[in-house]
């Protein structure tokens, strides 16, 4: 059974800084994107980050970029989202996702097959 398992999640003051990591087991995900989304309340679940089989290439949501930092370690099986500089509006529950069917990466949260339980991110003002 494939099991992505987040773990890093908490509540931080603005500025602040959390790691959030997810391992996975059961399969293998070395040649496949991996990546980070979030859901603050409402449907639908934004991607944050992405990372292609290599770590060669990285995907960042405009809202993101300069503060957060996607990264893998392959002989982990584990995918990892350094977030700094914290506000309030990243509050969410984030997800950690791998793309089992494809080698290039991609985006959209309908390209990833394998979903994490999630791990609540609160950031206080």
């Amino acid at each position: 059974q494939v099991q992505l398992v987040e773990s890093g999640g908490g509540l931080v003051q603005a500025g602040g800084s959390l790691t959030l990591s997810c391992a996975a087991s059961g399969r293998t995900f070395s040649r496949n994107p991996m990546g980070w989304f979030r859901r603050t309340p409402g449907p639908e679940r934004e991607v944050v980050a992405a990372i292609s089989w290599s770590g060669g290439s990285t995907y960042y949501a405009d809202s993101v970029k300069g503060r957060f930092t996607i990264s893998r370690d392959n002989a982990k099986n584990t995918v990892y989202l350094q977030m700094n500089s914290l506000k309030p509006e990243d509050t969410a529950v984030y997800y950690c996702a791998a793309d089992g069917k494809h080698t290039l990466l991609g985006v959209r949260p309908d390209r990833y097959d394998y979903w994490g339980q999630g791990t609540q991110v609160t950031v206080s003002s």
